[in-house]
């Protein structure tokens, strides 16, 4: 997997968003795999200004619009097409319904997929991360591009590739050094970076999108 610097020409909008955002004293980098499909991991996630900053960020630095997965109910009736249009992709939350190859298929039918996810799946302190972007990404073949807010330095990055091999507690132990010395926005919410440990019941709850 190649990452490349992005070689920035903003447009005015986008000026804009770069203006905004080192006004608020943050700079960050972003670099682009060399794929239009790939994973977003997004920590250390502990407070709703993650989502804020990052947003800011996305724009600034030119990145492709992420997609979200949402439960298929919004996308019926009337507004159906405003969530389509803001990049969601809907998703059957039922539990006879295998999570990871909808997203899987997903990756598969479209010609650019960049599926952003918070493994923590909550702002508060969790004792562990979910499965899921691991095993969409095993499914899908799509790598995993690793990104971080750092409040401690205001500084966000995004473009270095986690090695998603099948051996999970290795990949794990790259990931965990990753993100060994970033601050989060809240440090006591932000808990261990570790799966629990797997037994078909924790998968399959893991795997589900409000989880994910």
């Amino acid at each position: 997997m190649t990452i490349q610097p992005v070689s920035i020409h903003r447009t005015p909008i986008q000026r804009f968003w770069h203006w905004f955002y080192r006004l608020l004293g943050w700079d960050g980098e972003y670099r682009h795999p060399d794929t239009e499909k790939f994973i977003i991991i997004v920590a250390p996630h502990t407070s709703n200004l993650d989502f804020f900053i990052g947003f800011i960020f996305s724009r600034a630095f030119a990145m492709p619009f992420p997609n979200f997965l949402a439960k298929d109910s919004l996308f019926r009736g009337p507004f159906g097409w405003v969530w389509r249009w803001l990049g969601g992709i809907p998703v059957n939350r039922s539990e006879r319904t295998n999570f990871v190859d909808q997203v899987a298929a997903e990756f598969q039918k479209r010609d650019r997929m960049v599926l952003a996810i918070t493994p923590e799946g909550t702002r508060s302190k969790s004792a562990y991360w979910k499965t899921g972007f691991y095993h969409m990404a095993m499914k899908a073949n799509v790598p995993v591009i690793m990104a971080y807010i750092d409040y401690a330095r205001k500084f966000i990055s995004c473009g270095d590739v986690a090695e998603i091999t099948g051996d999970i507690e290795g990949d794990m132990t790259k990931i965990r050094a990753y993100y060994a010395d970033v601050t989060a926005r809240h440090p006591h919410r932000h808990g261990e970076i570790r799966f629990r440990p797997a037994t078909n019941e924790t998968v399959a709850s893991d795997d589900k999108p409000g989880d994910a």
